[in-house]
């Protein structure tokens, strides 16, 4: 949620600020603010509420502010209303420090408070206003540095954050500073760029520093000097992003999630060769995790949020199904407050796109506290999941910008089948036959999800036909249950669409109840051997007035005779049924989306990386 640029270097700072925010308009926000600085000259801050453009129109596209150093923020409301006054960068109460923050701070009102008994003056309802105050009452009473003053600060402060504040006394550097909320610094040979995530820098640099938790650095134009909590240096190893800035880019397509709907085959295809050896066998070694581990586990938590969490249903029926290994999925959410015991031998599986999610990063910290083995599943190298956690599986999926999650899904799922396959050889649960077969399978999905994409035109016509309907319902069985969860967001999350998804068997344990004349029930039906129990159940809503659809794989022709409307997609091994039979129903949410006319990568209210609780 929100993002933060800065800039220090030798070109303008305005435009390369406006730039970069507008590669972070997918986390979500609802308005956005400059500062920058020429030389000894005051900071001069410009705010506008709504979409970037009203903040780009009211800077002339960044010309009318000059200076070679600047942060820019985009604000998603936790802490009052969307406005200009509660809008960032936020100021001392003379201009002394200047910032903008990601996070929350749940302890301000008892700093506000504090602040208020030495004369501060508060001007908005955020809890950032009180950050940057708090700086400068520390920077003042005990006339320290900007890297001492952060850090008496973030001692006092409970919560997270991701900081970058300028000082009137040092016009040419930036300091930054973060907990739990991502921050990262990109250095080119003469020019500094700090950014709340990758795409916004991408263009200028792939050269970028993680922020540790904790940390603070000093930014200056080309050069960063790190600092730990007692304010001594520490050096950290600049990373490449392999990510290229057309990667960020829409190729052509009118939005990044159609664009990521057709990156899929290519993510599946680079996660999948990333854990199959070139003899075609199933290894972990990237992951660190040896057979020995493997054999040991006894328990399975799959801990996540969104879509991910769908990722872990979906893994629960193969796991437990191929490797005899009992799992149980938890929403990251839940788990970090539960008390619960843990089984011996346990291993808890994070899933998360980001490497941020708070939720999900606070999860994995409780199962480590517990003495539970981690294993992380991320898509962003160097993300505070993939760091904290005892292994890691990087998913392949290369930078997803629409908040709608499609291609890093489906690479999730794909390191999920590795890692059940894995884990029942190393159980003895499968011979290396049947392993050896479904290596075969899996090398042929991306393939087989092309061949999906092919029939999208049939499916922007079943759209069209529903996109003024005003509750949706999802029937499935197994794997197919958690296939249509994820397709129940998907139109939930775009198309501002009522929708459930259910187990086929429950409906008549009540939902059924909510089937009315004409109202569209999407059955997902891939499953061989539960084919027949959702078809009973699908002509159970057809004979109270429903009108149903279907996704079922290709040869279950039988379906046509109960729905109305089919789509196929090829025939596969049904533990990887999901990965392409959740295709259609990304197709049809983005369908119905655009023929509401609604802002399909940046829908209303979300954002894509959930960074505060």
């Amino acid at each position: 949620m929100c993002g933060i640029v800065g800039f220090v270097g030798e070109q303008a700072a305005a435009p390369v600020l406006l730039n970069g925010l507008s590669r972070l308009e997918y986390r979500g926000y609802d308005s956005a603010g400059l500062c920058v600085r020429d030389g000894e000259k005051p900071c001069v801050i410009v705010k506008a509420q709504g979409r970037l453009a009203s903040l780009i129109n009211k800077t002339d596209e960044g010309r009318a502010l000059s200076g070679k150093v600047g942060i820019g923020h985009t604000r998603w409301a936790t802490h009052g209303e969307p406005s200009e006054k509660n809008a960032h960068p936020h100021t001392s109460d003379d201009g002394n420090v200047v910032g903008v923050h990601n996070g929350i701070i749940e302890n301000y009102q008892e700093l506000k408070a504090k602040l208020q008994r030495h004369d501060y003056q508060f001007y908005s309802e955020t809890d950032t206003e009180v950050a940057v105050k708090l700086i400068d009452y520390y920077y003042k009473k005990y006339n320290l540095g900007p890297v001492d003053a952060i850090n008496r600060t973030i001692v006092r402060v409970r919560g997270s954050y991701a900081l970058a504040v300028m000082f009137k006394d040092y016009p040419d550097e930036i300091y930054v500073a973060r907990k739990d909320s991502p921050l990262i610094v990109g250095v080119s040979q003469k020019e500094s760029f700090i950014a709340s995530d990758v795409p916004a820098i991408l263009q200028y640099t792939r050269s970028v520093y993680y922020l540790d938790n904790l940390e603070i650095a000093k930014v200056r134009a080309g050069e960063v000097v790190f600092y730990n909590l007692d304010g001594d240096e520490v050096s950290k190893e600049c990373v490449e992003i392999a990510w290229d800035a057309e990667a960020a880019e829409k190729g052509g397509f009118e939005h990044f999630m159609m664009k990521e709907i057709h990156e899929q085959p290519e993510a599946v295809e680079k996660t999948i060769r990333s854990a199959i050896t070139e003899e075609g066998k199933i290894n972990l070694e990237a992951v660190g995790m040896t057979a020995e581990e493997l054999q040991q586990i006894s328990q399975i938590y799959i801990v996540a949020c969104g879509s991910a969490s769908h990722v872990g249903y979906a893994a629960q029926y193969i796991i437990e199904s191929m490797a005899k290994v009992p799992v149980r999925v938890e929403y990251a959410s839940e788990f970090r407050y539960r008390e619960m015991p843990f089984a011996e031998h346990s291993l808890a599986i994070i899933i998360s796109q980001s490497g941020e999610t708070a939720d999900t990063l606070e999860g994995l910290r409780k199962a480590k506290r517990s003495g539970v083995k981690t294993l992380a599943i991320v898509n962003v190298v160097g993300s505070t999941i993939a760091r904290e956690a005892d292994h890691v599986f990087y998913t392949l999926a290369g930078p997803e910008i629409a908040v709608a999650t499609t291609k890093a899904y489906s690479a999730q799922l794909i390191a999920m089948y590795a890692f059940a396959m894995a884990l029942s050889q190393a159980k003895g649960t499968v011979d290396e036959a049947r392993v050896a077969a479904l290596v075969e399978e899996l090398l042929l999905i991306p393939d087989k999800m092309r061949k999906v994409l092919e029939d999208k035109e049939r499916i922007q016509w079943f759209a069209a036909k529903f996109a003024a309907a005003k509750d949706i319902f999802f029937v499935g069985r197994g794997i197919d249950y958690a296939v249509c969860m994820e397709g129940s967001l998907k139109l939930k999350e775009i198309s501002y669409i009522h929708s459930e998804a259910y187990g086929a068997g429950e409906l008549k344990h009540g939902t059924i109840s909510l089937i009315e004349d004409g109202i569209l029930t999407i059955g997902v039906l891939t499953q061989g051997a539960l084919l027949e129990k959702t078809m009973s159940n699908m002509v159970e809503v057809r004979s109270r007035g429903g009108y149903l659809a279907g996704v079922t794989m290709g040869g279950y022709y039988k379906v046509e005779d109960t729905a109305a409307f089919t789509m196929y997609v090829p025939k596969t091994d049904p533990y990887f049924a999901a990965s392409l039979a959740v295709i259609p129903l990304q197709l049809l949410a983005y369908y119905v989306a655009v023929a509401k006319g609604l802002d399909v990568d940046k829908p209303r209210n979300l954002a894509k990386s959930v960074t505060v609780e």
